[in-house]
């Protein structure tokens, strides 16, 4: 059996398509000036998924009102941990995959790893054990030091702002929902299962429902089993859709012709000559 090398390979998708994320918090919540955007990215990186490689970045901005007490406070885009998780390159529906193949289907981690390659997903075996100890984090999340994150996020921020998002990995009927924070950057919980209602996400919710925490606002995209477990779990915080599934709706035809003139110049112009190094070359 070939082994897969054990190194980090260096791995280049250069047609893989480009999500930039702005941040969720558009306008100062201390003073309501609108924020800056920064030139850096927060993070930036190429990650594999069910449906092929995908370059997601976050971009963040910051309050410059030189009155406000939270001047230079920086906000980031969350919602780049819906994508992957911190310091990982694989996408979350490959982590929900592999858990339910395993958790349902008792498939063992070398099976999974082979169903993985077929779909074109570059891993090895040990990489595949990995993910699945990091679903099974995700699933079960450190309570104590969630909770210590959460209310030092409240007293900071002078509440919260939930964010739910459900994806399905390709070939499955399961769904992974994936519960995060948007001021801190965290992701919460998850739950994996099919045919889930919203009073079996609400039963989910409870314990978050319960915290003694306020709740400014939710979030999620235009999913109706979304919005209305977070209205009725939160039923006096406002509740706002993604703008940027909203935005990603409109240009997605849009996208894929941006996707085929890239691909058409990279092939136009790859064959032509490099520019000339020589300091006493002049056209």
């Amino acid at each position: 059996m070939d082994k897969d090398p054990r190194h980090r390979p260096h791995r280049v998708y250069p047609d893989a398509p480009r999500i930039i994320l702005a941040p969720e918090i558009q306008t100062c919540p201390a003073c309501g000036q609108k924020l800056t955007s920064r030139q850096n990215w927060h993070t930036r990186k190429t990650i594999q998924t069910l449906q092929g490689p995908l370059f997601v970045a976050g971009k963040s901005a910051e309050c410059q009102n030189s009155t406000c007490p939270k001047q230079g406070k920086r906000y980031y885009a969350s919602r780049a941990w819906l994508y992957s998780l911190p310091f990982s390159s694989y996408g979350l529906d490959v982590l929900a995959f592999i858990g339910w193949q395993h958790e349902h289907h008792h498939q063992q981690l070398l099976e999974i790893h082979r169903a993985l390659k077929q779909r074109g997903i570059e891993i090895n075996e040990r990489n595949v054990g990995k993910l699945y100890r990091q679903f099974l984090a995700l699933l079960g999340a450190s309570q104590d030091a969630v909770r210590e994150k959460l209310t030092a996020t409240a007293r900071e921020h002078g509440g919260l702002i939930w964010a739910l998002d459900g994806l399905k990995p390709e070939g499955s009927s399961a769904i992974l929902y994936v519960l995060s924070e948007v001021f801190s950057n965290q992701p919460v919980a998850a739950l994996q299962g099919e045919g889930l209602d919203t009073q079996a996400l609400k039963a989910w919710l409870e314990p978050y429902r319960k915290l003694d925490l306020p709740v400014l606002a939710t979030l999620s995209d235009g999913e109706k089993i979304l919005i209305d477990t977070l209205k009725t779990s939160w039923p006096e915080a406002p509740h706002q859709r993604c703008q940027l599934h909203f935005l990603n709706n409109l240009a997605a035809d849009l996208q894929e012709e941006d996707d085929r003139l890239r691909k058409d110049l990279r092939t136009d112009l790859g064959g032509l000559p490099p520019v000339p190094s020589d300091p006493d070359f002049s056209p």
